[in-house]
């Protein structure tokens, strides 16, 4: 059986990076979820004026990786107290979101959030919402750090990502 959750951590390149080293992470895909415009570009987002956020699709494969372990990746691999901004990318289609598409999973969802919030001395502000709608990226932002590794922004913001999760979560969640 595989699920899926879509996520918005800021860059979906970072996201992406990140959940694909994951085990139990059966694909993943870049995108755009809870705007008002339909099929949007990546030009369109950038612009901030579609409310869509940039985000990864994780499908996952739950007897591997429960949807706990793959939120307490989530919010170590980003900042969830920032509101509508991760490191140099400022605005709200880099917002912290996570769209559910069932109840079970948004409840999971709270109760990890409220556990996480625990960690922090600011608030999160992770915005929980209902699935609509996920558009996804044009092809050239699929596997955007596996093509392009030695890209400055893959080299300075995305690798550092990766290895820290790669660390933290090696004991039984990476795969190399």
């Amino acid at each position: 059986m595989t699920k899926s959750i879509v996520l918005g951590s800021g860059c979906f390149w970072c996201s992406e990076a990140v959940f694909t080293v994951i085990e139990g992470v059966k694909s993943t895909q870049p995108g755009y979820s809870g705007g008002k415009v339909e099929n949007p570009s990546y030009e369109r987002v950038c612009d901030g004026d579609t409310g869509h956020a940039e985000v990864t699709k994780v499908d996952y494969d739950p007897e591997v990786i429960s949807l706990s372990e793959l939120l307490d990746i989530f919010f170590t691999m980003h900042d969830p107290t920032s509101l509508n901004r991760q490191g140099d990318d400022v605005g709200e289609q880099y917002r912290s979101v996570i769209f559910y598409d069932n109840e079970d999973d948004r409840i999971a969802i709270i109760r990890k959030m409220e556990e996480t919030q625990k960690s922090y001395s600011k608030k999160m502000v992770t915005a929980v919402e209902r699935l609509k709608n996920f558009y996804p990226a044009e092809e050239y932002h699929k596997d955007y750090f596996k093509k392009n590794p030695s890209r400055s922004y893959c080299s300075a913001v995305i690798r550092p990502k990766v290895d820290k999760i790669k660390h933290t979560y090696s004991q039984f969640m990476v795969r190399t």
